[in-house]
């Protein structure tokens, strides 16, 4: 592949253009799926191999992908790019520039504890079908699923500055969900919820502990259709890391992805309410809240050691003891703000044009464990596992609904509620949190399916998180 992206960039006319890049990425997949007990779906593709071509050319960018690699296509595939700059610099308002960056040699290969590449089609199937049967339609559970989808993906990259990059990624999206019925309402419980996906294989199931869960979650279920409702208009809330890791996701990585300042995100996944000017001065949290991204941690499945337009990994604070210090950029839009490209940018495929994206976006852990925060709240619920949710296209008005919640009284828990739903704005939702789990309770919670642009792209990536509490929060619920 080395040898392909060098003889490809070396179609390209360097001296017309300010800068150039070529990516390939060559990707595994494989899902499994049951439903009911049984299994409806089992799909695998291997070694599907697509590349892209990136120029700067009169300040306009152009693209070009394809998943041929025969010469004729490289040939056609460097013109396209050409001409497509060419065109869309009739139309540009704003020059892209940016500085040039020294150039790097960086690989990266890792290798799970369980490569599900490497197993036999029957054993996974098997295993799966083992948590199926544990699960299976029985008493008032109505409906069940045991799902996997696993992915193993090669990079390569080369641009015109020298920067040079081979990686090798193995992810994985393990999850489970019973949903319960007495005839007139439904309640459902996933495990480990729906940000399960993390980097690695088949461990994960093990690591994450399904078949210990299998009878928690048929019980939960159940349970939560005779139980009360939230009455309150106010509380007291925690939310478990698997909730949190959504909140975060939407109510400050989309929110602080800078491309979104400058509208160039707003005909398809919307805007933000953050301005240029904020920066260093709006209190978006508290000082309990520091939140950065960071593309250096290869625990989660945001690491790299070159982002998609040859920016080294870096870790970043977005928003420090509570101020908003930062922002998720590209190499052109770090320029614009007076920043340092924070190696934010990302595709797909190698077919897909690179965006701004979120890597390990994270809340960095504070201190104490989940008992001893319960123990400290008088009165309040403790809420899990995302259910529904929606957020205005400015990243500002909020409402999220969990699977379940547990009702704190006296630092005890002391039952469950049903579709605890919570209300908010952005900023006076993280200027109430008062208080962070330690690293104890801090890890990785992912997701597969991240989408932006247009055309769509789906994005893996990683938040880092731990428990944390929110003072005063809107949870009335109506049902």
């Amino acid at each position: 592949m080395e040898d392909l992206i060098k003889r490809t960039l070396e179609k390209i006319d360097l001296s017309r253009v300010e800068f150039a890049d070529v990516r390939v990425t060559q990707t595994d997949n494989e899902g499994i799926y049951f439903m009911n007990g049984f299994l409806r779906g089992y799909g695998s593709s291997r070694d599907s191999v697509a590349i892209g071509v990136r120029v700067l050319l009169n300040g306009c960018w152009g693209f070009a992908g394809t998943s041929d690699l025969s010469e004729a296509s490289l040939y056609r595939l460097v013109r396209a790019a050409v001409s497509n700059a060419e065109q869309g610099g009739n139309f540009t308002r704003e020059p892209v520039t940016f500085p040039a960056l020294p150039p790097l040699r960086a690989s990266y290969h890792f290798q799970p504890e369980i490569d599900p590449f490497s197993m036999a089609k029957e054993e996974k199937i098997d295993f799966l079908g083992r948590l199926a049967t544990r699960i299976k339609p029985q008493g008032k559970i109505v409906h069940s699923i045991v799902m996997a989808q696993f992915q193993k993906q090669q990079k390569y990259y080369l641009n015109s500055e020298g920067t040079w990059s081979h990686t090798t990624f193995y992810n994985t999206l393990p999850m489970m969900e019973v949903i319960a019925s007495d005839g007139n309402q439904i309640q459902s419980r996933t495990w480990p919820g729906h940000m399960s996906a993390g980097r690695g294989g088949f461990e994960l199931f093990h690591q994450q502990a399904f078949e210990a869960n299998c009878d928690r979650i048929i019980k939960e279920a159940t349970d939560l259709l005779s139980a009360p409702v939230i009455t309150e208009d106010r509380a007291d809330i925690i939310i478990g890391a698997g909730h949190l890791a959504l909140q975060l996701h939407e109510s400050v990585g989309h929110a602080t992805e800078a491309d979104r300042i400058f509208g160039m995100e707003i005909s398809y996944a919307g805007k933000t309410f953050i301005k240029p000017s904020m920066l260093g001065k709006f209190q978006y949290g508290s000082p309990q809240v520091n939140i950065y991204s960071d593309s250096t941690d290869p625990r989660g499945m945001g690491f790299h050691p070159v982002d998609d337009e040859g920016v080294p990994g870096r870790r970043v604070d977005i928003i420090k003891d509570g101020i908003l210090v930062n922002q998720q950029t590209s190499r052109h839009i770090a320029h614009m703000l007076g920043l340092e490209p924070s190696s934010n940018m990302k595709a797909s495929f190698a077919d897909d044009f690179p965006l701004v994206r979120m890597t390990n976006f994270c809340l960095a852990p504070g201190s104490g464990s989940l008992e001893q925060l319960i123990q400290d709240t008088e009165h309040g619920y403790l809420l899990d596992f995302t259910k529904t949710w929606s957020i205005d296209d400015n990243r500002n008005n909020f409402q999220f609904t969990t699977e379940i919640g547990y009702k704190i009284e006296n630092g005890r828990i002391t039952g469950i509620v049903k579709e605890p739903t919570y209300f908010g704005i952005t900023q006076d939702f993280w200027n109430a949190c008062d208080r962070v789990c330690g690293e104890e309770e801090w890890g990785f919670h992912g997701t597969f399916s991240c989408g932006k642009g247009e055309p769509g792209q789906a994005m893996l990536l990683s938040h880092g998180v731990a428990p944390a509490r929110f003072k005063n929060i809107n949870v009335n619920v109506k049902i």
